[in-house]
């Protein structure tokens, strides 16, 4: 009867277990947790400043750290300790016991839920791995603006490419292609004197690189600056313009490598968000080892209120020889980065002094 009893209470301990995984995995999908609780809880995680990342965010700290690893690992502490404590050599012996515990290798229930238990926990893992990832990679996000990210070794350029009637000073839907420079670059996939050994285009092919008539290049003595209103919806259209790099913003808890002729190498280049919720300085970063000076290859996220960006392309639009610190200026922003350094590409840096300081 007492070993009837604590198989019963077992199963009700199992039971709660399994119902309060369900509801920390559920709790993580798109309702948000008690600020507190989440701070807490987070474990490290960054807050993220779009939709998308809070999605995955919480999916990670809620379904991953603690369905997965806290909730799973508890229970497999406790069956260690229990095995070890309970079922001892030494305490069988104080209790004139045989040297083994009962053997339950044919125990038929134990043995199904042994074997169920993991195939659920995996299917609800994967249900919301594909829930998050649906939403992180649609298309669907209808965006107001749509930027062409270049990436080359060590650098960025940023183009708008098209931009919504509402964010311009005008009301008229903004498209930003430079035709004189596509032209150009087109013609580059065929070499007239017949060198073209790959699928007959020629080795200096750019014509999968898209050109802009606003657009904020990078160089050694200035970080690059993307500015971007907030509470709006952002295609970003990736491209390399060389070897292969990824545009990683830390808060946007999401990267995507960057790669020559994209299409070619099955890969889609865009990736969308709702809105960008928070307005301020944001790093951004190369994630892909790309060269000599891949880790100074930064650039800044500036992301600012809708009436500020209406400004901003009203002042580039205007002045199009403007550097991009002069418009940010006009615009009552920090003229440079604030959150990285130019990097200094002189080989001979051993004194620390590796970065180019604007403000001097």
């Amino acid at each position: 009867m007492e070993q009837r009893n604590r198989a019963g209470r077992g199963r009700k301990v199992a039971l709660g277990g399994i119902v309060a995984a369900a509801g920390l995995a559920l709790s993580g999908c798109d309702v948000a947790p008690p600020e507190a609780v989440d701070h807490l809880l987070r474990m490290g995680w960054p807050e993220g400043i779009t939709p998308e990342a809070t999605a995955m965010g919480n999916f990670w700290v809620w379904v991953w750290v603690w369905v997965a690893a806290w909730i799973i690992g508890i229970i497999m502490w406790g069956l260690f300790l229990t095995a070890i404590f309970r079922w001892g050599a030494k305490r069988a012996e104080k209790k004139g016991g045989g040297e083994f515990p009962r053997q339950t290798q044919y125990n038929i229930p134990l043995e199904l839920v042994l074997t169920t238990l993991p195939v659920v926990i995996v299917m609800v893992i994967f249900f919301f791995t594909v829930q998050t990832q649906q939403k992180v990679t649609a298309l669907d996000k209808n965006p107001e603006v749509t930027v062409d990210v270049t990436a080359f070794q060590w650098n960025w350029k940023f183009g708008y490419a098209e931009v919504d009637g509402n964010l311009m000073p005008n009301g008229q839907d903004y498209v930003g292609t430079d035709a004189e420079r596509q032209r150009l670059a087109d013609e580059t996939q065929v070499n007239p004197d017949g060198d073209n050994p790959i699928h007959g285009k020629s080795k200096r092919d750019m014509s999968y690189l898209n050109y802009n008539t606003v657009e904020t290049l990078g160089t050694t003595e200035e970080v690059p600056v993307l500015v971007l209103p907030s509470q709006t919806p952002v295609e970003f259209r990736l491209a390399s313009g060389d070897v292969s790099h990824s545009f990683w913003i830390p808060e946007f808890l999401f990267k995507r490598d960057a790669y020559a002729h994209p299409e070619s190498n099955q890969q889609e280049r865009s990736f969308q968000v709702e809105a960008i919720e928070k307005e301020g300085a944001f790093v951004g970063r190369c994630a892909e080892m790309c060269g000599t000076y891949h880790a100074m290859m930064n650039f800044e996220l500036r992301v600012v209120t809708p009436e500020q960006f209406r400004e901003y392309m009203a002042f580039r639009t205007a002045n199009p020889e403007a550097p991009n610190s002069d418009a940010l200026k006009a615009i009552g922003e920090e003229p440079y980065a604030t959150s990285t350094h130019p990097f200094n590409s002189d080989r001979d840096t051993r004194d620390g002094d590796n970065y180019v300081d604007n403000n001097a």
